[in-house]
C-alpha cells in the first residue's frame, strides 16, 4: 500500500500534475518505481474487484481521482453493465509534462481513465487531458467540467460554534483594529505558502505604510510526512516565518499568526475576520477555500487568487489575479487588496458569495451522475 499511496500516487502522479519536479533531480524511474507501479495496479485491482462483487446490476460507479485511474478498465472487463465516472480533483498537466512520466505508465493511465466518462473541476483541465491523450494516441472518452461546491451548511454550523466564537475573540484581542489576511491551507508543495508570506515581507519592505497596521494570519497544518519533501518544506515555512518575525516584529506587533495546529474552528474564524484572503497555488485543481472564505466572511475581504487555481474559472470577475511565481506581483496585489475602496470591496464580495452560493455539494454529485448517461453528459 505505501508503494501505491506514497511512490505513485503522492511522489509521482501528485508531482506529475502540479507541476512539482525538481527535473534536475528528480523523478528517477528506477527498479524501485517499476515495483512500485506493480503496487499501484493491484490496489486498483483490489478496489475494481470489491466494487465488481458488491455493485448492483446497471449501476453507476463512480470512481475519485489519479489514486484510482486504473480502475474503470477492470471493472468494464468484468462488469461491462456497470456505467463508470471518472472524477479528477487535482489539475491535469499538459502533453509536455506528461512525457516525462514512462511511456508505458503514462499510456496505461489515460487508456484506463478513458474507459469512463471523466470529469474536471476546470475546463482547462479536461482539455489538458483530451491533449494528453491525442499525444499518447487514446481516444478521448466524454468528458464534463462540473466544479465542486462549499458546503455552506456546514460552514455555517461551524461559524456558529462556541469554539470558533472563542477563536474569533482571541484573534481580535490579537489583531486589534489592524487589517488581516488570511490564508487556510494544508503544508503542502503545491499551495505556495513559501512564496506567499515572502510576498508579505516584500509588502512590508516595499510600502512602508504597511507595517504595524496588518496581519498575517496563517491557519495550516500538516501534510504528506511520509514524503521528505514535505518534511523539509514544512522546516522552510517555519524558518521563515520566524525569520520574518524577528526582523519585523514591534513591541504590541507580531507580523504573522501561524498556527499549525489543524484547528477547524479556527481556520473558520480567520476566514471570518479576513479583510484579504490570500490562494496562491503553484497549481490546484480547485481550492475550496477560495469559495469557503467569501461565504463566512464578515468583512467584504478581497480575494487574491492564483490564476493557476482551478476556481479562478469561476471566480475571476470578482478577485484580484495572483501570478503565484511573480513574488513582487504578489506584493503589489496584497497592496491594492489592502487599499481597495469600501465600494468596491462590497461589490466584489458581493458578486464572490452569488457566485459561490449558486451550487451546492448536490448540484455537483448530481452532475457527476449525469454523466454516466450519454444523453446528458456534455462536452
Amino acid at each position: 500500500y505505501r508503494a501505491y499511496y506514497e511512490v505513485v500516487s503522492n511522489a509521482a502522479l501528485w508531482f506529475l500534475h502540479h507541476g512539482l519536479w525538481d527535473l534536475p533531480r528528480r523523478p528517477r524511474f528506477d527498479r524501485h518505481w517499476r515495483s512500485a507501479w506493480e503496487s499501484y495496479r493491484s490496489v486498483n485491482a483490489a478496489f475494481a474487484a470489491a466494487v465488481v462483487e458488491e455493485a448492483p446490476e446497471r449501476a453507476v460507479v463512480v470512481v475519485h481521482d489519479l489514486h484510482l485511474a486504473l480502475v474503470p478498465p477492470a471493472l468494464a472487463t468484468k462488469r461491462p453493465d456497470l456505467e463508470i465516472v471518472h472524477f479528477s480533483h487535482t489539475p491535469f498537466c499538459e502533453p509536455g509534462a506528461l512525457r516525462v512520466l514512462p511511456t508505458a505508465a503514462s499510456t496505461e493511465l489515460l487508456e484506463g481513465m478513458a474507459v469512463a466518462t471523466c470529469g474536471f473541476h476546470a475546463e482547462r483541465w479536461a482539455a489538458n487531458f483530451e491533449a494528453c491523450c491525442a499525444e499518447v494516441g487514446v481516444a478521448p472518452p466524454r468528458t464534463f467540467v462540473s466544479s465542486a461546491a462549499a458546503d455552506a451548511d456546514d460552514l455555517a454550523r461551524t461559524a456558529a460554534s462556541a469554539a470558533c466564537a472563542s477563536a474569533l475573540r482571541d484573534l481580535d484581542e490579537r489583531v486589534g483594529e489592524r487589517l488581516v489576511i488570511a490564508r487556510v491551507d494544508r503544508i503542502e508543495l503545491s499551495k505556495n505558502l513559501l512564496r506567499g508570506f515572502q510576498a508579505y515581507e516584500e509588502l512590508l519592505r516595499s510600502q512602508p505604510s504597511w507595517p504595524e497596521r496588518v496581519v498575517f494570519v496563517a491557519s495550516v497544518y500538516p501534510s504528506r510526512e511520509g514524503l521528505a519533501e514535505y518534511l523539509a518544506y514544512r522546516q522552510e515555512v517555519e524558518g521563515l516565518v520566524g525569520r520574518i518575525n524577528d526582523v519585523w516584529a514591534t513591541e504590541g506587533w507580531t507580523p504573522i499568526l501561524y498556527d499549525d495546529s489543524d484547528d477547524h474552528p479556527g481556520a473558520v474564524a480567520a476566514l471570518r475576520r479576513a479583510d484579504v484572503l490570500l490562494v496562491n497555488p503553484v497549481r490546484d485543481g480547485l481550492n475550496l477555500v477560495a469559495k469557503e472564505g467569501p461565504l463566512v466572511n464578515e468583512r467584504n475581504a478581497v480575494l487574491a487568487l492564483s490564476r493557476e487555481a482551478g476556481a479562478w474559472e469561476e471566480l475571476t470577475e470578482a478577485a484580484l489575479e495572483v501570478h503565484p511565481f511573480d513574488i513582487a506581483g504578489t506584493a503589489e496585489v496584497l497592496h491594492t487588496a489592502l487599499s481597495m475602496g469600501s465600494d468596491e470591496r462590497r461589490s466584489r464580495a458581493a458578486t464572490l458569495r452569488s457566485l459561490v452560493a449558486a451550487r451546492s455539494p448536490a448540484d455537483w454529485w448530481a452532475d457527476q451522475l449525469a454523466a454516466a448517461r450519454p444523453a446528458t453528459a456534455a462536452r
